[in-house]
């Protein structure tokens, strides 16, 4: 069993965690997930590990409630805990060498990014933060992030903070005004990484996303989250998370998010949740 230490809530259906993992906490390193589950009947759910104290053992995860596991997951409290949490999952990232790095968040993808933001500006990287969302409310680690960068712009869908409209409308501005930039990092909807990787492509900039494919194991045996890459099959849990964007299919990626849509909306309708899939062949 692995305790809830403490929890936040961070924006409307955004919950922080962090979680006692004692072994977890002394290998994990900026890109790595995990994998938990709640309860013997419960889903297993791929979450990045968005920090790590090796000194306390905790590991923090950051969780959004976008279906029927993702919720039950944010109904724990302070004091209860996961039945499993399996990780350091996936290959982390190498944060020496670089001089300027531009990181892009959209909506929970300011999660999996904070890490790697984290790890850089230790290595003394200037770093220069974009994260956007729909709406003020739904930005998360804004203190986090401007800690760490030498420049913090923010971007809303509605303008209520910051830029209106989109954060490629921001990092386009900064790739003009910036020639020296290293990589830019972009982690968020899938859309949102297609665009960026697109834009950067245009400007010779090097570009890493982080993709959440369909995941089961999370150890390669399932292929549930193969990702076309450079015209290769790869899989997200062991060759990645990580991968170039400027050699992803995001279009296939796009196709593979839907697959299980009508399954999830059974989900929350029967309230079946882990119990098992309950979906008749026609």
């Amino acid at each position: 069993m692995y305790k809830i230490l403490d929890k936040e809530v961070l924006a409307p259906k955004i919950s922080k965690f962090k979680v006692l993992a004692p072994n977890v906490a002394a290998k994990a390193q900026p890109g790595h997930f995990l994998i938990v589950r709640v309860d013997e009947q419960a889903e297993r759910i791929p979450l990045t590990i968005a920090d790590y104290d090796r000194q306390e053992g905790s590991v923090t995860i950051i969780v959004q409630e976008v279906g029927y596991s993702s919720e039950e997951i944010c109904k724990l409290e302070v004091g209860d805990s996961f039945l499993d949490l399996v990780g350091p999952l996936g290959e982390h990232i190498e944060t020496e060498n670089y001089k300027k790095v531009v990181c892009v968040a959209g909506g929970l993808g300011a999660a999996p990014l904070y890490p790697k933001a984290k790890s850089l500006s230790e290595e003394g990287t200037e770093i220069i933060s974009i994260l956007g969302a729909r709406t003020e409310e739904l930005i998360i680690l804004e203190d986090d992030f401007a800690e760490l960068s030498q420049q913090l712009y923010i971007s809303t869908d509605d303008g209520s903070k910051g830029h209106q409209g989109f954060v490629t409308d921001v990092l386009k501005d900064v790739l003009e005004e910036n020639d020296d930039i290293d990589l830019v990092i972009t982690i968020g909807p899938m859309i949102m990484m297609k665009f960026v990787s697109e834009l950067t492509k245009e400007y010779g900039v090097n570009t890493m996303v982080s993709l959440n494919s369909l995941m089961v194991d999370g150890t390669g045996m399932c292929g549930g989250c193969r990702v076309t890459v450079g015209g290769e099959t790869k899989f997200a849990c062991v060759d990645g998370p990580a991968f170039d964007g400027h050699l992803v299919d995001f279009d296939e990626q796009l196709r593979r998010q839907q697959f299980y849509s009508d399954h999830e909306k059974l989900a929350h309708a029967h309230n079946i949740g882990g119990e098992g899939c309950r979906v008749k062949a026609d």
